[in-house]
């Protein structure tokens, strides 16, 4: 067996890159891409020290449980002690969460790719076993995207979708607030960028969009209202049509706006929403105005701005 240290060292330097992203995302944590480098960096030296008279005590339990404090503490730093353990716990979780994805895959592959003392490592003679190096480029990545669409998902099943919220909306300067409700059905996107798309009264709108454009999207169809807007909308680059299929209706186009940033305030924390749309809605959504505006669930993943006490 050919062991081709630069290669190796590589190949973990990827994989614990995108270990330390995944943990990052499952616990909404914002890391400078240098502390992620500097903590993958750290991750992969452990295969520079199987060749060296280190190896016994790098590899020992202990050497690895310290290894992984370094590793945590280089990339999220240290607040409190109780934050630290999360990160520790959260990052072998998500480690052990890959290594079996990557065996299940192996075994289902039977591919030359093995784990050796949680360094991953290929078999071949000559210039490589190309079914090996496959494994390794494509295997580890689709786990590692597979397992970041289940923690959203389950994240966004979780979610008490009978909630009421307080939205801020900037939008070029405008900066508007809406009540809004959380709703399991709405799952509109834009069908291009898959886009969440949140439904608001034009009324709260009235700020931003003007009376008179306003009035056209209220007398016109959204199709004939993008048209009329071009002279009349200061924010006509932000329209985007989407289409949409209600219940009983036939395909239709709703009118939407894209903000620059949105803010969730719910009882417990508040969020900075992904990208998302602003769908116009002509007509009340609540006929006793206990709701402004209908937030998509997925809007809800967003990274937590800070805590409300």
């Amino acid at each position: 067996m050919e062991v081709y240290l630069d290669a190796i060292w590589l190949l973990n330097f990827c994989f614990d890159l995108l270990l330390l992203l995944l943990t990052a995302f499952m616990l909404k944590r914002r890391v400078k891409k240098r502390r992620l480098i500097l903590g993958a960096l750290i991750a992969s030296s452990i295969v520079l020290f199987m060749f060296t008279p280190f190896s016994p005590y790098v590899l020992h339990p202990a050497g690895k449980l310290s290894f992984s404090i370094v590793i945590v503490l280089s990339t999220f730093g240290f607040k409190r002690f109780r934050f630290f353990l999360q990160h520790l716990f959260s990052f072998y979780f998500v480690t052990f969460l890959m290594g079996g994805g990557i065996i299940g895959v192996h075994s289902l592959m039977e591919t030359d790719s093995i784990m050796e003392n949680g360094v991953f490592m290929t078999n071949w003679s000559g210039f490589g076993d190309p079914v090996s190096w496959l494994f390794v480029a494509a295997g580890f990545p689709a786990v590692w995207l597979f397992s970041k669409k289940r923690f959203e998902d389950v994240e966004a099943k979780k979610i008490q979708y009978d909630e009421r919220v307080l939205l801020e909306v900037d939008v070029e300067g405008h900066t508007l607030h809406f009540h809004g409700l959380i709703d399991s059905g709405n799952q509109l996107y834009d069908p291009i960028t898959k886009t969440p798309v949140m439904i608001v009264n034009i009324g709260k709108l009235k700020s931003m969009l003007g009376e008179d454009a306003s009035a056209v999207i209220m007398k016109n169809s959204p199709l004939d209202a993008v048209g009329l807007l071009d002279d009349r909308f200061p924010h006509i680059g932000r329209i985007r049509l989407i289409p949409y299929r209600g219940v009983g209706h036939q395909h239709q186009f709703l009118l939407c706006v894209k903000p620059d940033r949105v803010l969730i305030y719910t009882k417990k924390e508040v969020l900075e929403a992904p990208k998302c749309l602003i769908g116009i809605n002509t007509s009340p959504l609540s006929a006793d105005d206990e709701f402004d505006a209908i937030v998509h669930p997925k809007m809800m993943s967003g990274h937590p701005v800070k805590r409300v006490s």
